[in-house]
C-alpha cells in the first residue's frame, strides 16, 4: 500500500493534468494531454515573445541547453550526447540518411514496427541495402531469430523499445549484445516509454535513440530528444545542417563547417522554442519526482487495470508481471468490436484507442482509483446490454 506521501504526490501530480475535468484519459500511447508546467512555459513564450520580440531570446535559447540536461539526466546520458529535435521520425532518418551504406548491407527490425522505424530504412531499397524483418508474435521476438538474421553485413539494428500495439517492452541491452556482436548499431524509438520507465543507456548500449515529447512525457507534439552515444556519432554523416550546427553558431562571418562536437550539430536551424520549452518543463517535472516512482506507480495502476480486465473476462495480449510490462494494456471485449468499444467509451468520457485489432488503455501515472471505477464501469455496461 502506498504510503501518506506517494498519495499525495500523485494527488498533486494529478493536479497538473487540467484534462481530468472533461475526461477520463486513458489514450496516452496516442498523444497526451499537456501538462500545466508545459502549457504555462508555452503561454509564457508566446506572450513574451508577442510583448518583446527578441528582446528575451536568450532566456528561451537557455531553455534549450536546460531541456538537454534533463533529457541526459532522464537517459543517464552525457549533456553532449543529446539532441533537440522535432519528432522520433526525424531521429530515424539522422540515422538512416547518414550511414555510409553500401549495396549488400542489411538493418534488422521486427515485422510489426511502427512505420516510421520501417519506411526511413525502407527507402534505401534503391542503394542496395536489404531490410529484413524478424517475425514477431504479439510485438514479441524470439531472440534466435534475430541473431539468425544477422550477418557480417548487418549495420543496424532498429527497434522500438516498447511496442505501440501490445506494449511489450524489449530487453535493449540483449539486442544491443546482439548487434555489437556484428559490429552493428543499435538504433531505438523509446517514445512508447520513455518519462515513466527507467531506461540507462549506457548500461543498455543504446547507439542512437529518438523520442518526442507528446506521449508519457506530457509535453507537446513537435519536439523532442536524440541520443547519439559518443563512439557512434562519427559513423553516422551529419545532415540538416545549418548555422546553428557549428561550434560558431551565432557568429555569421565565420563560414567554416567546424562541427559541434556532439548531437547538437543535427540542430541546424531556428529551435521550435514554445515546443521546447514546454517539453523542458515536462522533463523537469518527471525528473523531479523519479523515474523510479514513476515506474512503481504506473505498474501499480496498470496492474489495476489488469485486475478490472480479468474480472470482466476480457482477452490480455499484453504482458504482466514480467520485465516486459509497459504503460500499454491492449484487449478484446467478447462480442464487440474494438472500434464500437471506443466510440462508446469515448462518448461517456473514457478515451481509449485501438491498434492491431484490439482496444488499447494507456494510463499514465496520475489516472486515479475514479478513473479505473469509471472503464469499469463502461465496459460493464456494454457488456452486458
Amino acid at each position: 500500500m502506498a504510503s501518506p506521501s506517494e498519495n499525495n504526490c500523485w494527488r498533486d501530480f494529478r493536479d497538473q493534468m487540467p484534462v481530468t475535468a472533461q475526461w477520463v484519459y486513458l489514450d496516452h500511447a496516442s498523444v497526451a494531454p499537456l501538462m500545466r508546467p508545459a502549457a504555462d512555459a508555452m503561454t509564457a513564450w508566446i506572450h513574451n515573445v508577442s510583448d518583446h520580440g527578441a528582446g528575451d531570446w536568450s532566456l528561451w535559447r537557455g531553455k534549450v541547453e536546460s531541456a538537454r540536461r534533463s533529457a541526459a539526466e532522464m537517459l543517464g546520458a552525457d549533456e553532449a550526447e543529446m539532441g533537440l529535435i522535432r519528432n522520433t521520425t526525424e531521429g530515424v532518418n539522422i540515422v538512416a540518411g547518414g550511414f555510409p551504406w553500401q549495396p549488400g548491407d542489411n538493418i534488422i527490425t521486427f515485422a510489426d514496427e511502427f512505420p516510421s522505424n520501417l519506411f526511413a530504412w525502407q527507402a534505401l531499397a534503391d542503394r542496395g541495402v536489404e531490410i529484413r524483418q524478424v517475425p514477431t508474435i504479439d510485438q514479441r521476438f524470439e531472440p534466435q531469430q534475430l541473431r539468425d538474421a544477422c550477418d557480417s553485413r548487418t549495420r543496424v539494428i532498429a527497434v522500438s523499445w516498447v511496442g505501440y500495439a501490445t506494449g511489450w517492452r524489449n530487453d535493449l541491452q540483449q539486442i544491443a549484445e546482439i548487434a555489437h556482436r556484428h559490429d552493428a548499431l543499435l538504433f531505438v524509438d523509446a517514445i512508447q516509454g520513455l518519462g515513466v520507465l527507467p531506461l540507462d543507456v549506457r548500461e543498455c548500449a543504446v547507439d542512437f535513440l529518438a523520442a518526442d515529447g507528446h506521449k508519457w512525457l506530457l509535453g507537446p507534439e513537435g519536439a523532442g530528444i536524440f541520443y547519439a552515444r559518443h563512439s557512434a556519432l562519427d559513423r553516422i554523416r551529419a545532415s540538416g545542417l545549418g548555422w546553428n550546427s557549428v561550434v560558431q553558431a551565432g557568429d555569421f562571418s565565420d563560414t567554416e563547417l567546424n562541427l559541434k562536437p556532439g548531437s547538437a550539430r543535427f540542430e541546424g536551424g531556428s529551435y521550435n522554442m514554445a515546443g521546447i520549452a514546454g517539453l523542458e518543463a515536462s522533463l523537469k517535472y518527471l525528473n523531479g519526482i523519479g523515474i523510479d516512482a514513476l515506474s512503481r506507480r504506473l505498474q501499480y495502476v496498470v496492474d489495476s487495470v489488469h485486475d478490472i480486465l480479468e474480472r470482466l473476462g476480457c482477452p490480455v495480449a499484453s504482458p504482466r508481471n514480467s520485465r516486459g510490462w509497459s504503460g500499454i494494456v491492449a484487449f478484446q471485449v467478447p462480442g464487440r468490436s474494438p472500434r464500437d468499444v471506443y466510440q462508446f467509451c469515448r462518448n461517456a468520457g473514457v478515451l481509449v484507442n485501438c491498434r492491431g485489432g484490439r482496444v488499447r488503455l494507456s494510463p499514465h501515472v496520475y489516472t486515479n482509483e475514479a478513473d479505473l471505477q469509471a472503464l469499469q464501469d463502461r465496459l460493464q455496461w456494454m457488456m452486458g446490454s
